[in-house]
């Protein structure tokens, strides 16, 4: 059996940005176990996770990647929610994609554990009704990362 290659070219996919950041490719995904080696300066690389990896593993290597692009393996799989939220706890400010069968009910689930973008098969996403479907933000969501004080608490003017 031949190796995998160490870098992983994939044929485009549209990519749906939920945070508002541009949206850019790569030049290459890689697979965490290519990170101890040399990376070309220049090259615009990023991560490519599935949803069994040990994210605290990659700690030393998370300055390096600019993008992360978390796999969903079916839209009930839950996990790579799990994985967002702790890239960004470990403090983890580069981009982070979500790619796979998503749909967009998830998106506030997506946003509120900090994903930036959405990356989806030509197929699905015409399913879908196109990128109009992932642009409905909803008014308030229980993922929402911002907290909000209770009435109580507020000050009031005397």
């Amino acid at each position: 059996v031949p190796p995998e290659p160490r870098f992983q070219r994939m044929p485009p996919m549209p990519v749906i940005s939920l945070s508002g950041r541009p949206v850019s490719d790569p030049v290459a995904f890689i697979r965490p176990e290519a990170l101890s080696a040399p990376l070309p300066e220049a090259a615009a690389v990023a991560l490519d996770l599935d949803a069994t990896v040990d994210v605290a593993a990659l700690s030393p290597y998370l300055s390096r990647v600019a993008l992360i692009r978390v796999a969903f393996p079916g839209f009930a799989d839950g996990r790579g929610f799990s994985l967002a939220r702790r890239l960004r706890a470990m403090g983890y400010r580069g981009r982070i994609r979500a790619h796979g069968p998503l749909i967009p009910d998830q998106r506030a689930a997506l946003e509120g554990c900090g994903f930036d973008e959405v990356e989806l098969a030509a197929v699905v996403l015409d399913r879908q009704g196109g990128a109009a479907a992932w642009s409905a933000r909803p008014a308030r969501s229980p993922f929402d990362r911002r907290r909000q004080r209770p009435a109580s608490s507020r000050a009031t003017a005397a």
